[in-house]
């Protein structure tokens, strides 16, 4: 099942993140958040109000950095990323996390914006990802 593409017109610059119920499979939410010129505080809120047993699944487009944050970076670190932390402009990022994660994600590539090693002229390769996502088992 596709959640997010252009077809559905549900992405955008920034962070593009689909909220799934980690127990069912049930899509939450999809949302965008502009890393630019876009409000940091509406992703911190969204990122809080997540719920134990989430799955997150984040994608970047563009710049997934200009506006991040201690307190946005600490949120992606529980969710089980490691490599928020280092994300800067162009770099291309896609993160499969969880609420109440206890380790590192599996689910996670990062790939620097790099001048000498882009692959497009001023863009670094298209990230994908697949694999199967563990259920929440209580």
């Amino acid at each position: 099942m596709v959640l997010m593409s252009s077809v559905k017109n549900n992405i955008g610059r920034g962070l593009n993140i689909v909220l799934v119920n980690g127990a069912n499979g049930q899509l939450l939410k999809v949302d965008t958040f502009d890393m630019c010129s876009g409000d940091i505080n509406k992703l911190d809120t969204f990122l809080q109000e997540i719920k134990h047993g989430t799955i997150v699944l984040t994608a970047s487009y563009d710049d997934p950095a200009a506006k991040m944050n201690d307190k946005v970076w600490a949120h992606f670190i529980e969710l089980g990323s490691s490599h928020v932390s280092r994300l800067g402009f162009r770099d291309s990022w896609v993160f499969l996390g969880a609420k109440g994660l206890k380790n590192k994600s599996p689910f996670e590539e990062y790939i620097k914006n790099s001048k000498t090693t882009n692959k497009y002229d001023g863009w670094p390769e298209l990230l994908e990802m697949e694999g199967c996502a563990p259920r929440k088992m209580d």
